[in-house]
């Protein structure tokens, strides 16, 4: 029997730092051009999460500078006036992958703990140098620097340089530089997208971007009102699964099942717990961790077929709000129309998500394709630029939308906008750039383009109206000059009657007839008679 190291298989554990080094595509990070835009993006969505999500209006500055002459090495550096990081969170927050605040039940931009750490890990790996942090928290009086490294192998920060020193103004925030290979060429259109489309939804922000080039790209502040800060929950009794709840048993050992529900559940009171463990047939005042795993699956079964529960809390998410979107599409396209609708809560699988949407139409608006209109897509306020095609919202507006029965005919300078903000956005893959096809989102999107749209053609039918009449009045015009004429020779020799005087009673009666200004029936009427 042979025993050769060829047929011998080796078997090895790797850290989440080695794996996602190793697979870098996963995150985004699959060439220069993605490794740039995913850098900006992943920075910039942090500084947001550290100003809007606890109050503060942002001011973000973000620099691109070209480090090396030789070489494509771009710096990324971001400063925000948010809330800054405690000093021994700094090494963890970005020198360890899967180390995050944002695994709670609450919205964020981000939630995988991933997308700063690939950036990071990127960076050390294309040009070998470190993530540069300098942070100080509100009340603080100091202000601290790292300078650190990922230890791949073992998923630790390693701190090369750290530093303090006094505050001289009263800063709070934080600022990061990556240093990277990127392909700044390349990537630009797709940066300057994503940051137009960005501004559109946090018109609340004063946004700096300083390029390659030194060209200083500037969106001021359009608006002092944010969306409302989402709230920690605790998770509603739909989304639990047999593991969350042996978690939960192992973390609470001491306590009664009973306890344990009403405790560790939203919706989930005296009389809810005791039910659902009577249909379980699970004692109420058994210990949690004497819970063996079959009782835990029995309870999880009779979770999910109770139907009297309220649904989850809304308070988890932020919607943007109808001003908030109706300020960003009138800056961006200085539109004829705008409007904007903000759905009733929905739960889809025990997670409450809203479904927003906006349009823009006429103006400054961009004309769409041939079939659908300019799509903008985001999801807890972050602008999804790929995968447009096999997007939740995508195929509504191609499939459930009956365009022809609003009024619009493609090509038409329409702008479509669709947020959608939830505690866990089902998104297609780890680099979040389409939703799923979910049904019950699917639904929402559907039922707010049809109530923003309604709205639309309201508009536009009372602007063909305005048009129709208009014709008809210039219609009329054309033959004011000749009654006019015709009224003065009937009426000659009467004191103070003349013809430009008939000419003004009659555009005066054609105007109210018509239930339109004055100055549109004269303007009419000149342009006849220099036609004439």
């Amino acid at each position: 029997m042979s025993n050769s190291v060829e047929g011998v298989e080796k078997y090895r554990a790797i850290s989440p730092a080695e794996f996602f080094y190793k697979y870098r595509e996963i995150a985004g990070f699959s060439n220069p051009v993605r490794a740039l835009y995913q850098t900006v993006r992943e920075l910039y969505e942090n500084a947001l999460d550290a100003t809007d999500a606890h109050g503060i209006l942002p001011d973000v500055k973000i620099a691109i500078r070209k480090v090396d002459e030789i070489q494509e090495y771009y710096r990324v550096t971001v400063e925000d006036n948010g809330i800054g990081l405690p000093p021994d969170v700094v090494p963890n927050a970005f020198g360890k992958v899967l180390f995050s605040s944002k695994y709670v039940l609450k919205q964020t931009r981000g939630m995988y703990g991933l997308g700063v750490k690939m950036a990071v890990l990127y960076g050390q790996m294309t040009t070998g140098r470190p993530v540069e942090v300098i942070t100080s928290k509100q009340g603080f009086k100091r202000i601290y620097y790292f300078k650190l490294r990922i230890d791949v192998n073992r998923n630790e920060p390693v701190i090369l340089e750290k530093g303090t020193w006094r505050k001289t103004r009263d800063w709070h925030g934080t600022i990061v530089s990556i240093t990277l290979e990127g392909d700044w060429a390349r990537a630009k259109p797709k940066i300057m997208e994503y940051l137009q489309r960005s501004v559109v939804v946090t018109p609340y922000a004063n946004i700096i971007f300083i390029t390659p080039e030194n060209e200083i790209i500037y969106y001021p502040r359009a608006i002092s009102i944010l969306p409302r800060p989402p709230v920690e929950v605790k998770p509603h009794p739909f989304g639990v699964d047999l593991e969350m709840l042996k978690q939960m048993r192992d973390l609470n050992t001491s306590e009664t099942v009973k306890d344990l529900l009403i405790k560790n559940f939203q919706s989930v009171g005296e009389s809810t717990a005791t039910e659902v463990l009577s249909r379980a047939g699970v004692d109420p005042s058994k210990p949690a961790g004497s819970l063996s795993e079959d009782e835990l699956l029995r309870i999880v079964n009779a979770i999910k077929g109770f139907e009297n529960l309220r649904p989850p809390s809304a308070k988890a998410i932020s919607p943007l709000g109808r001003e908030i979107i109706v300020a960003g599409l009138s800056r961006m396209f200085k539109p004829e129309f705008v409007e904007a609708v903000t759905r009733r809560p929905q739960v889809y699988h025990g997670h409450p998500f809203i479904v927003e949407a906006g349009i823009a139409y006429g103006g400054g608006t961009p004309l769409g394709e041939a079939d659908k209109p300019v799509i903008l897509r985001y999801a807890n306020k972050i602008p999804l630029l790929y995968d447009e095609g096999s997007d939740v919202t995508t195929f509504v507006v191609k499939e459930d939308v009956n365009w022809a029965n609003y009024s619009i005919v493609f090509p038409a300078p329409l702008v479509v906008l669709v947020h959608v903000c939830s505690t866990k956005i089902p998104f297609k893959g780890v680099g979040k750039e389409s939703i799923a096809d979910v049904p019950e989102i699917r639904r929402e999107i559907r039922l707010a383009l049809m109530e923003v749209l309604r709205k639309l053609k309201i508009y536009l039918v009372r602007k063909a109206r305005e048009e129709e009449v208009k014709r008809r009045v210039v219609l009329l015009a054309k033959y004011i000059p000749e009654i006019a004429r015709s009224l003065h020779t009937i009426v000659r020799g009467e004191d103070g009657i003349n013809q430009d005087l008939l000419e003004q009673r009659l555009a005066e009666i054609v105007a109210k007839r018509a239930g339109i200004p004055l100055e549109e029936v004269v303007k009419s009427l000149e342009t006849v008679e220099i036609g004439t």
